[in-house]
């Protein structure tokens, strides 16, 4: 038994370790801890090189979008803030109703494009399932970097969705972690909820 897992150790360490460092991002996530920006830098590259010799294509380019967009939440982060509010730090929000609708149609016109190039272009084996979870990706990272708290819904469906590609695909160490994703990303919603409260708690106090 310790060959056999010594052995998928071996053949499959960077696979781990890109989990490994996935679970840590999430947790910092949740926490609102900045470090998830570098954790999510080396995540992003480890698992580049999973999705590449996976022939998941779309998911592999999402890393790479993954690992520029941690560079710009890290620096919103640090020194952006909400229009509402006086402190040099992003609170959690609400999206408008506004944004929803264009974010949603943003997601609409990536799905259509990254269909279209995997269909055509790659040997993807699932290429409208892989279309959706990168284009959902793409908007909900973006939504992470300016702390709106939907992006959290949007992580429990493409984290589920997920979860059923790499079992189809034999990822077996992503698929733990993107089962621990799904279940992190109700939990994450519920503490920000709870950290939305904070101020009006504290104001009627």
């Amino acid at each position: 038994m310790l060959d056999v897992i010594f052995n998928w150790f071996v053949n499959n360490y960077i696979e781990f370790l890109g989990t490994v460092f996935g679970l840590i991002y999430v947790v910092f996530s949740i926490k609102q801890n900045i470090l998830l920006w570098p954790v999510g830098i080396i995540t992003s590259a480890l698992y580049i090189y999973v999705f590449f010799y996976s022939k998941f294509y779309a998911d592999m380019s999402l890393q790479v979008y993954y690992l520029v967009i941690s560079f710009y939440g890290w620096y919103s982060w640090l020194h952006g803030k909400n229009k509402n509010t006086d402190t040099n730090q992003i609170q959690i929000t609400n999206t408008t109703k506004k944004l929803s609708l264009l974010l949603i149609a943003i997601t609409f016109v990536l799905f259509i494009f990254i269909a279209f190039i995997l269909k055509n272009y790659t040997d993807s084996p699932l290429p409208y399932w892989d279309s959706f979870t990168t284009s959902a990706s793409i908007v909900a990272t973006w939504m992470l970097t300016k702390k709106y708290i939907e992006q959290w819904i949007i992580w429990v469906i493409v984290d589920a969705v997920s979860l059923g590609l790499y079992i189809y695909k034999g990822l077996y160490s992503t698929c733990f972690l993107f089962l621990v994703y799904t279940i992190l990303a109700i939990i994450g919603y519920f503490e920000w909820k709870k950290e939305m409260k904070k101020p009006e708690i504290a104001l009627s106090e």
